[in-house]
């Protein structure tokens, strides 16, 4: 059993009201269990409470009720030095008068550790995430190297858990997809909890081994990367993370782990119910991800050659019938290539619309569709999920 480092109980943050307007509550009774050596993503919108979530843990607020426990030690009233945890902001912070080498001794000098001690120590830290120029100033750095910097600073004393708040949102892509996986690297080796602050939904589920999906100062889902992105429990999870098709009907039936919802126009489609206790014609919504769609010509195209397509009836029939798949024909009203894949809006139904990203092999120009083309859409009933939300 993996034991709990972080626990948030029931914690709710309000900041007094300005004048004519109420008070703000940006942090509405959340609670989280984060494990020891766990790297821990809180993820949301600009607003949503994660970094005030954030700065509760490490000290510099404190919960206007609730309780939060480090290590099973709750720390309320215990300012952030006497914490064991330390942060790294998405603005480095570094003194600007100071060396890479004093910069990163400066909270070791601060705790009353011997200037020898704190150099070694130092020295070390800076070896571990690869800086080797010492003596530079921070405006002598690139962008990258004063994120490593601001790292060792943060490392060096050693704490239980590392808050990094936003820490590469200030650097270009290439440099952010780099120290992405250098953090997932020196995460790894330390087997410290991380507690990552950021708003990319790629970030987290590239680097993180779980996520907390948060808007509006709640906790709306906890899971590993890919149970929330193919399992979101509500709209606002699965519109967040990813791209996905929302298509608006009533609900019909259940039939165990299958519900039928009707679209507009009569159109019927199956997708895996959220909640079993959904009152029938109740209006919901079916999630489905674009890559999980597929399409075939409900007759082959008029020019031959590649892009001469089986019928749908072949294609139907090839397909094992113990998995559940709804079929709906439509037609192809927009095409956009992408590079790796292609994606394709499909009109369905009245006036539902549908997007499809198929991935193309070959030569592309032979096998595509095209605008116009009427196709068959279809797609595992297990792919598709019915929202209440």
């Amino acid at each position: 059993m993996q034991q709990v480092g972080i626990e948030i109980k029931n914690v709710v943050k309000e900041f007094p009201a300005r004048r004519g307007e109420e008070p703000v509550r940006a942090v509405d009774n959340i609670s989280l269990q984060i494990y020891e050596g766990e790297f821990f993503a809180l993820l949301g919108p600009s607003g949503c409470g994660k970094t005030t979530t954030l700065r509760m843990i490490a000290g510099f607020e404190e919960p206007s009720s609730g309780e939060i426990i480090l290590r099973g030690k709750p720390v309320q009233g215990v300012p952030p030095f006497h914490r064991p945890v330390n942060t790294v902001f998405q603005d480095y912070a570094l003194f600007p008068h100071m060396t890479v080498l004093q910069n990163v001794m400066f909270g070791l000098e601060m705790a009353g550790v011997n200037k020898q001690e704190a150099r070694q120590r130092a020295a070390a830290t800076l070896e571990m995430v690869r800086l080797k120029q010492f003596d530079r100033k921070p405006r002598q750095l690139s962008g990258g190297q004063q994120q490593r910097v601001a790292l060792a600073r943060a490392l060096v004393k050693q704490p239980a858990v590392l808050l990094l708040d936003e820490p590469l949102g200030a650097l270009d892509l290439k440099l952010r997809k780099e120290m992405q996986y250098e953090l997932m690297q020196m995460q790894e080796e330390l087997n410290m909890t991380f507690v990552y602050v950021t708003h990319d939904q790629e970030e987290a589920l590239t680097m993180c081994d779980r996520i907390a999906v948060m808007d509006r100062g709640k906790v709306l889902q906890v899971g590993r990367g890919n149970e929330i992105y193919e399992t979101p429990h509500s709209r606002f999870v699965a519109d967040f993370i990813g791209e996905t098709n929302f298509i608006e009907g009533k609900l019909t039936a259940i039939n165990g782990k299958k519900a039928t919802v009707m679209l507009p126009g009569g159109v019927e489609v199956e997708a895996t119910p959220d909640q079993a206790d959904t009152p029938m014609n109740s209006s919901v919504t079916v999630a489905i991800r674009p890559e999980k769609v597929t399409l075939v010509h409900i007759s082959p195209p008029t020019d031959q050659g590649l892009n001469a397509r089986v019928s749908t009836a072949e294609v139907m029939s090839a397909i094992e019938t113990e998995e559940d798949r709804t079929f709906v024909p439509g037609t192809i009203i927009f095409s956009n290539y992408i590079g790796t894949d292609t994606r394709y809006t499909v009109r369905i139904g009245e006036n539902s619309t549908l997007i499809v990203r198929e991935q193309n092999f070959g030569n592309f120009k032979d096998i595509a569709f095209k605008v116009g083309d009427q196709v068959m859409v279809f797609w595992a009933t297990e792919n598709a999920r019915v929202l209440i939300q």
